[in-house]
């Protein structure tokens, strides 16, 4: 093997990423070397890396120059001392949570509230994020190397394209879990026609939902989704009047189990807001998009309906399991996703390119392996 990789490395927030020869990492204890065929380009990067003082401060980003890159997937190339579950050729999916495995929540096996939890190739959520940021680059390589804690195998039928969408796929999956979803609930999807919502979309079947409805904007994008699901999707354009008002006259007046809000930031409050009326009681609302800033709410209403209202931030690598376990066993079909495929050396042509697609539809994917 060549003892140096192509990589793209930021240098500086704003610039463009540069085109690389680096040294192959080596994988120390417990890690594994992967073999990188693809990476999903995330919406939200090109925000990561032009304007991160303005969107996320706070949030450290790995000490740069550094490798980005959320969500490869690939075949393990090489593994480190001590690893037993995983060998050279394995095809698998590296989830880019980082957790320090020590502190108190990693040793009560909640590694997602690590006080050092970090993403891989993205950014931390606290300052001492920085040395697993550093550890533990991203996937916009020829390879990469992660801890096999984070790994899951994939079936031999599902792609790594496919399977580079993980890290949607699986924030909408633990939501759902985490709301309890299943046969017999009610649930509602804020922005079901983008990246997170159409996650929701696939995963409904495969969870046994039989109510979803979901709201966009975009009539044309509704109606691609609507042919999701085996016609179980009720779907409603926000320009045909609020959601609360549809959702309670879909219902007969009760209103929804579940409420996900999968809009992003600088999405209006007062849909948010709207979703959180248009639960029955007793009902979870969980927002996984990033909606932000202060949300007026009226808590009193929560107290007397029982309502709840939480964050989900990731899902765990058991959790992406049970995804790709879903997908061999034929009850998650990912199919109907658009893959994009770039070229390494087109990455910034891939991240300023992105905001031009088909909705949740569209996946857009780096792959090393892949020519001009």
């Amino acid at each position: 093997m060549s003892a140096t990789m192509r990589a793209a490395r930021m240098h500086k927030v704003g610039e463009p990423m540069r085109i690389e020869e680096l040294p192959v990492p080596e994988p120390g204890p417990g890690d594994v070397r992967v073999a990188v065929h693809a990476v999903n380009i995330v919406p939200n990067l090109a925000n990561i890396l032009n304007m991160w003082t303005t969107w996320f401060p706070g949030s450290p980003l790995p000490t740069l120059p550094a490798i980005f890159g959320l969500d490869p997937a690939g075949v393990v190339e090489s593994v480190g001392a001590g690893v037993q579950a995983f060998k050279p050729g394995d095809r698998v999916y590296v989830n880019p949570g980082r957790s320090c495995g020590s502190c108190r929540s990693c040793r009560s096996g909640d590694s997602i509230n690590c006080a050092s939890y970090a993403f891989a190739g993205y950014f931390g959520f606290s300052a001492t994020a920085v040395d697993l940021l550093d550890r533990y680059q991203g996937g916009l390589a020829e390879y990469t190397v992660a801890p096999a804690y984070s790994l899951v195998k994939l079936p031999d039928a599902l792609s790594f394209e496919a399977a580079a969408r993980f890290g949607y796929l699986g924030t909408m999956y633990s939501a759902l879990r985490k709301a309890e979803a299943g046969p017999g609930k009610t649930i509602l999807i804020n922005g079901i026609s983008g990246t997170l919502g159409i996650a929701a979309a696939l995963l409904a079947p495969a969870m046994g939902l039989t109510h979803v409805y979901g709201t966009g904007r975009d009539k044309a994008l509704l109606d691609q989704v609507g042919k999701l699901a085996g016609g179980r999707l009720r779907l409603h354009s926000l320009d045909d009047g609020p959601l609360d008002d549809w959702v309670r006259e879909e219902t007969g007046g009760y209103g929804v189990d579940i409420y996900v809000d999968a809009l992003g930031p600088g999405a209006p409050h007062e849909t948010f807001r709207a979703g959180m009326r248009a639960m029955a009681r007793g009902g979870i609302a969980v927002n996984i998009g990033a909606v932000a800033g202060d949300l007026p709410i009226d808590i009193h209403r929560m107290m007397d309906q029982q309502l709840r209202l939480i964050g989900s931030a990731w899902f765990t690598s058991a959790e992406g399991q049970t995804m790709a376990d879903m997908v061999g066993a034929g009850l998650l079909d990912l199919s109907p996703l658009e893959h994009t495929v770039y070229p390494l050396e087109q990455v910034n042509e891939a991240i300023s390119g992105i905001a031009v697609r088909n909705g949740g539809f569209s996946n857009f994917i780096i792959s090393p392996t892949a020519t001009s």
